[in-house]
């Protein structure tokens, strides 16, 4: 399935992907979706991308205001290698599953070189601190122009315009956002025209790279066993969630494999 992304300069993309249940992905590789958020961020275009798991499909399939604010990214990216999975099934054939903490460290690079600064937005004052200190060790020339720890509650309409003042103030072009699925992804589609800069939804990326959660082995990494690392990591917030969401996921893919997969709907997502 194709479809045409245009940005301000008038430059078209084309959008590759399928629907993984009810939920537009995009078939893309690493180098496109870094080169792609750089030249958004190079004009300081409001944008946002969601980077989906199975969690984040089945809640989309099930929640039509969740559905439309993954519908209407600039990228949804396939991060669960389930997700990815099922691209390969629909005809991408060499998509590889595009994950929070990977991107993260792969924009940084790119960023630290070409000039671009970056914004991180979530989590905890001690998780950013850590993150601070891992980031300036490993860029040491790349511009963070800054960091924030939102309150765990529904800001007021004054306290949510002073962090966009000041995100937009700072000059960032990307803004990393870590407030968990969900929430991240409404908060960026909330602030889709109001924050001038590529907004990232990497959910954990903070916790990873600040090393306050240990990520799983690369062998685990490449064998899609990931979600299990997690999943032994945090049982009590995690087993239900995946016994949910999980099962869903199997119980409609095999349903389509069985009766022959529903056609694919055409055109761009939004």
């Amino acid at each position: 399935m194709l479809s045409r992304l245009h940005n301000k300069s008038g430059k078209n993309f084309m959008r590759k992907g399928a629907y993984v249940l009810d939920t537009h992905i995009d078939a893309i590789g690493w180098d496109e979706v870094v080169s792609r958020i750089a030249s958004w961020a190079s004009q300081h275009q409001s944008r946002y991308v969601t980077l989906c798991n199975v969690h984040s499909v089945v809640t989309a399939s099930q929640c039509a205001d969740f559905n439309k604010v993954i519908n209407q990214a600039d990228l949804a990216l396939p991060d669960g290698a389930p997700v990815a999975w099922s691209l390969r099934r629909e005809g991408f054939p060499q998509q590889t599953r595009i994950n929070g903490p990977d991107l993260t460290w792969r924009y940084l690079a790119v960023a630290e070189k070409i000039g671009q600064s970056v914004f991180f937005y979530g989590s905890t004052d001690e998780t950013l601190a850590k993150l601070q200190a891992r980031i300036k060790k490993s860029f040491p020339k790349l511009r963070i122009a800054g960091m924030e720890s939102p309150p765990y509650r529904e800001l007021s309409a004054e306290e949510d315009q002073a962090y966009v003042d000041q995100i937009n103030k700072s000059g960032a072009n990307v803004v990393f956002v870590g407030l968990g699925c969900p929430k991240q992804e409404a908060w960026m589609a909330a602030h889709r025209g109001r924050i001038h800069a590529v907004m990232l939804g990497v959910g954990a990326a903070f916790d990873y790279h600040a090393g306050t959660i240990q990520r799983a082995p690369t062998w685990m990494q490449k064998m899609g066993l990931e979600w299990f690392h997690r999943l032994c990591a945090e049982p009590k917030r995690l087993l239900k969630r995946y016994a949910q969401t999980n099962s869903v996921f199997i119980y409609r893919t095999a349903k389509n494999m069985l009766l022959g997969s529903p056609p694919q709907r055409q055109g761009d997502p939004r």
